[in-house]
């Protein structure tokens, strides 16, 4: 590969602008259609590199997946790239409190950091290699994805596929605390648990009732008990709903769990707890239903090989790359759970993420979106 790397020249406004346009667009996870201009232009920008496009239609009301390869490099494993399309913010955030707009360094804006900025300096660095006329070591695919903000339950079938044809695996999700990437991310058990109890009138037949309120507040005290900050363990319970009038014993009450696990020892341990959850009450059914959304993505020995070869191409141009483990989870979990090297956090540094205070720092779109050029150019 030619060391000539930096002609044309890298224009972070040219890049900004990009960014401004796909935020521009409101695309909550759940309204495919809205997601799906979003789409459209990643798709248009991706056709216009001479990318190789397939595009699969959404269901269940999701969005599409769009796949673009390289013309170059053959069909051998490559780098696939990965970002999400969709955001967290309902429709209306752009002209309520999180506007576009430019201030003091930053980019603010639904998606901007999150992760948008990030999807934009992928498809600047392939422009990049385009317009130079170079061709990469390994052939080169982006996927562009819906429904990551919910749990990906549309496109995790696709994304597992392409990680396993693939060599490496590149994240675009935002960057970390400053010049950060991500080598670790716990994993992820979603549950819903649902009590069934018996009504009775709370005044003159309480004892012929069965509360599931009462049940449900056992369960939860039980479950929370997981969470063990040495071992990284965490456990919540966010949403609590039962019952029908306070002079009512309540006969139904519900709850959804999120737990957090640092490995396949700890969401083996945790699922068996949840799923073997008994009532204390021997009068109530319980009802459980869920699992692992998303496997533990351990450092290994192939992703901190990978970190060290992307610590010193940043090194290239005086940038400190350091990496970090997050109890967030991302696309990557899928890639890095079936045991391809994947490095996460790739995107534009940045805070808010999920917030009415989402903001990216203008000055890493350059050197970010450097380092990516220089990982596709050098990946063998």
């Amino acid at each position: 590969m030619s060391r000539q790397r930096n002609l044309p020249e890298i224009d972070p406004a040219e890049i900004l602008a990009d960014i401004k346009t796909w935020a521009a667009i409101e695309s909550p996870s759940k309204d495919g259609v809205a997601v799906n201009r979003v789409v459209d232009v990643a798709e248009t920008a991706m056709t216009g590199l001479g990318m190789q496009i397939q595009r699969r239609p959404g269901r269940d009301g999701f969005g599409d997946c769009v796949v673009a390869r390289s013309p170059w490099g053959g069909d051998g494993p490559g780098v696939l790239i990965m970002a999400h399309l969709d955001t967290v913010h309902p429709h209306g955030t752009l002209q309520g409190k999180l506007k576009l707009e430019e201030r003091d360094g930053y980019l603010y804006g639904p998606g901007v950091y999150d992760m948008k900025g990030g999807a934009c300096l992928g498809l600047a660095a392939l422009r990049h290699l385009v317009r130079a006329g170079r061709e990469t070591p390994l052939p080169v695919t982006y996927l562009f994805t819906p429904d990551e903000e919910v749990g990906s339950p549309t496109s995790r079938d696709l994304i597992e596929s392409l990680g396993l044809a693939n060599k490496y695996v590149l994240v675009l999700e935002p960057g970390r605390d400053g010049n950060k990437v991500v080598t670790a991310r716990k994993g992820c058990a979603r549950y819903v648990v649902r009590a069934h109890g018996r009504p009775s009138h709370a005044g003159m037949r309480h004892q012929d009732g069965v509360s599931a309120v009462l049940e449900a507040a056992r369960q939860i005290a039980r479950i929370e008990a997981l969470t063990d900050y040495a071992t990284g363990v965490t456990a919540n319970v966010g949403l609590w709903s039962g019952g029908s009038g306070a002079n009512v014993r309540p006969a139904f009450s519900e709850f959804e769990v999120d737990v957090r696990l640092p490995d396949d020892a700890s969401a083996e341990a945790a699922c068996a707890m949840l799923d073997g959850l008994t009532p204390v009450d021997p009068e109530v059914r319980l009802e459980i239903e869920g699992g692992i959304n998303r496997p533990p993505y351990p450092k290994t020995a192939a992703i901190a090989a990978l970190l060290a070869h992307a610590q010193g191409l940043a090194a290239e141009q005086d940038m400190p790359l350091e990496d970090v483990a997050t109890g967030g989870f991302s696309d990557g979990n899928f890639t890095a759970a079936l045991g391809i090297p994947t490095l996460d956090g790739l995107g534009v540094d940045g805070d808010g993420a999920h917030t009415e205070d989402e903001r990216l720092l203008l000055a890493s779109i350059k050197p970010r979106t450097q380092l990516l050029i220089r990982l596709l150019e050098t990946l063998r």
